[in-house]
């Protein structure tokens, strides 16, 4: 693939979409890890538009660490793109290892996800599993990507160099409404690694993540759980206005109600990784 960057950014993309379809064609027929976010949605679709109904699962594991919301909106993309769909249950909460949360809690966490779903996908007659790991995702602290390997899942939009960019435009040209979707990681990304991961702390967090949402909050939002405080990541076109003293107080209030006693601004602001920023882990 010619990369250089003389050549047209749309161009570039255009042959990274053409990559994807010789990749995906030579490995057919190709189950997905399907979470419904923002990557895996558009590796899904792809997949269905170049190898029809027949050559691709799109495969969704539930747990208590999966947003609810999350879970409808991968079921709205599959529907509306026809894209087949098979649903697990998956119990990294029972993982002693996965509940205690240290630093490579997403390395149990896909451990569970992938040793249920291979499996499956290969008695169907997929021989491929994929994941939406982009190219992005290698510098970050990804300790899933380890049991992914372990368990023979490729990347192709890493292997082709798909930038997050790269997909959001890719995904607005096929139509996909998750094309501006924030990034949303699993609830337990909520929690600094040492705090246990538990079903009721999980709830909490996707309440609080509701009732800003139903605030009018757009765009990336956290709710960072430290016991009884949360602290309360917005991005840059949101911060500024609930830090005005009587919208704070609303926004307060709303946490509140969800069971938190203290909730903070965090004035720096939505940072993707801030968790492993906090706690000085890296790639």
């Amino acid at each position: 693939m010619n990369t250089d960057s003389t050549v047209p950014s749309d161009l570039v993309l255009l042959q990274k979409e053409a990559d994807l379809a010789s990749w995906l064609a030579a490995r057919a027929p190709v189950a997905i890890g399907f979470s419904g976010g923002v990557d895996s949605a558009y590796l899904a679709v792809a997949a269905r538009l170049h190898l029809g109904t027949d050559g691709v699962l799109a495969i969704i594991g539930r747990s208590a660490s999966y947003p609810e919301a999350q879970w409808a909106a991968a079921r709205t993309v599959a529907r509306s793109f026809d894209v087949p769909v098979l649903e697990l249950d998956t119990a990294e909460l029972d993982d002693p290892r996965y509940a205690a949360n240290p630093s490579n809690r997403c390395y149990y966490c896909k451990t569970e996800l992938w040793s249920r779903l291979v499996p499956i996908a290969r008695a169907r007659g997929f021989s491929t599993v994929a994941d939406g790991t982009n190219a992005d995702d290698l510098s970050d602290w990804r300790p899933g990507a380890q049991a992914a390997r372990e368990h023979g899942v490729a990347s192709p939009l890493a292997e082709l160099g798909f930038t997050k960019q790269d997909i959001r435009d890719a995904s607005r040209r096929l139509g996909l409404p998750t094309w501006q979707q924030p990034s949303s990681p699993c609830l337990s990304s909520r929690l600094p690694y040492g705090t246990e991961v538990t079903r009721a702390r999980l709830e909490q967090i996707e309440r609080a993540e509701e009732a800003l949402r139903a605030l009018g909050i757009a765009g990336d939002l956290r709710v960072r759980y430290h016991e009884d405080l949360a602290r309360v990541e917005l991005g840059a076109d949101e911060l500024p206005r609930w830090l005005e003293p009587r919208r704070f107080d609303v926004l307060r209030d709303a946490l509140v109600k969800t069971g938190f006693e203290r909730v903070a601004l965090d004035l720096r602001g939505f940072r993707s990784g801030s968790l492993n920023v906090l706690h000085g882990v890296g790639a």
